[in-house]
């Protein structure tokens, strides 16, 4: 039974981000790539490609280890968490520069746990709470901490208060993804931790979107009213944006075949494990775009200029999905193929502003001097 458990823990970790090929020698040359083919089987979009640009402005700071979640404050500086130090750095919106700002007590960093997502309280001008999702010894959780900027460097952030405890946490698929959604309700993307059966049970948080008010507590409106589930069926998802209508988009990583971009409709079945990808019937909710696991494995998306933007790791690239309502205006579009290694989130700016992080310090990133980045970019 033992080896079983160990060969079917290999696949998994297979399907999930594992490394592309080595980046070109021109690493750090910025621009765009030819609009990318759709992977070999893939239901083709019916309207013609819609060209798009990328340009890489500035790198705005470098060193970061193992960068993970992002957070833009009022003032234009950034947070990131560090996922394997369990740190929170501020870095300057202009210069770059980075302060430490506190350690997050009771992270547990292992596999592809740590700490990960960030997110700014929807009233942060007046209580400046920090909410993070991070792995301990038990669980995945959320917590909420104050962001003290009058006390020294280091010593900024206060004890967390638990919000959400009892996601289920493993070597892989923990989730991590969390961002308060245009009602201020905060959402959530869980994983199954390999464990493939908790993504079709509704009592387990784990395979999830989950929806709850700031305070953890089921969020009014959500499918059961004793429940912070808002959506199931998922395999592992690590990115949450809205749209200009406020829909919800969420990518997760599929195993072998297909990483997924879905509209998340609330008590929706996603189809994990039974179905990956496109064609799993009326029981299941369809992606509206997917990728092989080759070209993708995303992570962070974002909404910008009518397109959604979705970092991919293994892929190593960004894609842009252009939208018309709720489907693609045109194919899929990927630029920085293998310019700067894997890319970990990408969070909007304002107007054509994204940022990007990238991931190559992740254990399985190829570091070169100067890694981990965060980059300014303009898109069209």
């Amino acid at each position: 039974m033992t080896a079983v458990l160990a060969a079917a823990a290999l696949v998994l970790v297979a399907g999930c981000s594992s490394d592309g090929g080595a980046r070109p020698a021109d690493g750090r040359s910025a621009g765009s790539s030819p609009p990318a083919s759709a992977p070999q089987g893939a239901p083709s979009v019916s309207a013609p490609p819609a060209k798009g640009s990328v340009r890489v402005v500035s790198t705005l700071t470098e060193g970061l280890n193992s960068p993970w979640g992002l957070a833009a404050l009022p003032d234009g500086d950034l947070l990131v968490s560090s996922r394997d130090e369990g740190t929170i750095t501020r870095v300057d919106g202009e210069s770059g520069a980075k302060t430490v700002i506190g350690s997050v007590p009771g992270v547990a960093p292992a596999g592809e746990g740590g700490l990960m997502g960030l997110a700014l309280s929807p009233s942060y001008a007046s209580d400046h709470l920090v909410y993070a999702y991070f792995t301990t010894e038990s669980d995945n959780r959320v917590a909420r901490m104050l962001y003290d900027e009058k006390k020294p460097a280091g010593q900024q952030l206060g004890a967390p208060d638990t919000v959400l405890r009892g996601i289920p946490k493993g070597t892989v698929h923990n989730g991590g993804r969390i961002a308060f959604g245009p009602d201020k309700m905060l959402y959530a993307g869980t994983g199954e931790t390999g464990e493939t059966g908790l993504s079709q049970d509704k009592d387990s948080l784990g395979g999830k979107i989950l929806r709850m008010t700031p305070d953890g507590q089921p969020a009014p409106g959500n499918p059961s009213a004793d429940s912070v589930v808002y959506s199931y069926g998922h395999r592992n998802v690590q990115g949450l944006a809205w749209d200009s209508q406020q829909r919800l988009w969420a990518a997760e990583f599929g195993q072998n075949t297909w990483d997924e971009l879905n509209l998340i409709e609330p008590g929706k079945n996603y189809g994990w494990p039974e179905v990956e990808g496109k064609g799993g019937g009326s029981a299941f909710v369809d992606p509206v775009a997917q990728w092989s696991t080759a070209e993708a494995s995303p992570s962070g998306i974002a909404y910008a200029e009518g397109s959604i933007w979705m970092a991919g790791l293994r892929g190593e690239r960004l894609w842009r999905i252009p939208l018309a309502g709720a489907e693609p205006s045109a194919e899929p579009q990927a630029f920085l193929e293998e310019r700067y290694g894997r890319l970990r989130t990408v969070l909007a700016a304002g107007g054509n502003k994204l940022w990007l992080v990238t991931n190559e310090t992740d254990t399985r990133g190829t570091p070169e001097p100067g890694d981990d980045r965060i980059l300014r970019l303009e898109v069209r």
